[in-house]
């Protein structure tokens, strides 16, 4: 059986993302019972429905057979590798949800040092390589542009909720 190189990402990545979701929803009912509270709440669900659009998109409207560039597949598992390098720096404290403990000092190790919210800065690029991987550049555009007012919302959520607890 020969699986094309599109439905093989696609499984993988739609893999991941379920491994997330547990591991993210696991964290957050850790930390909610420690006293954590959750911020913008209504923003999750637009983020679930952007992302799996986003999969979707391309299973439905990229050729099984399309011509994979390598290289940009490549530049999307090293976002992976950085992906798990946040996981590693947040720990415990790591969801998909804005789930912020209060007197928690602020993470500032591993990628944190360079940048404040780096897994937003994997997830942009996430969004527009693993289309473009597959010559799909209108998939990558529209979900960028989608995902930047979604995505201006929550840092800004998150900041003010980040200062709220320090």
């Amino acid at each position: 059986m020969n699986v094309p190189p599109l439905y093989a990402v696609l499984a993988f990545v739609a893999l991941e993302r379920v491994a997330e979701a547990i591991y993210g929803e696991r964290n957050a009912r850790a930390l909610l019972r420690l006293g954590a509270r959750e911020v913008a709440v209504v923003q999750y669900p637009f983020l679930v429905v952007l992302h799996a659009a986003w999969l979707l998109s391309m299973l439905l409207f990229v050729p099984a057979y399309a011509p994979v560039s390598w290289p940009l597949i490549a530049a999307y598992g090293a976002l992976q590798i950085a992906r798990l390098w946040v996981f590693a720096a947040l720990g415990p404290r790591w969801t998909a949800r804005i789930v912020v403990l209060p007197g928690a000092p602020l993470v500032r190790t591993g990628p944190y040092r360079f940048l404040r919210h780096p897994n937003y800065a994997i997830v942009v690029l996430e969004i527009a390589l693993l289309p473009a991987a597959f010559g799909a550049y209108w998939i990558a555009a529209a979900f960028s542009v989608l995902n930047a007012p979604l995505l201006w919302w929550r840092v800004r959520a998150e900041d003010a909720a980040l200062a709220a607890s320090g």
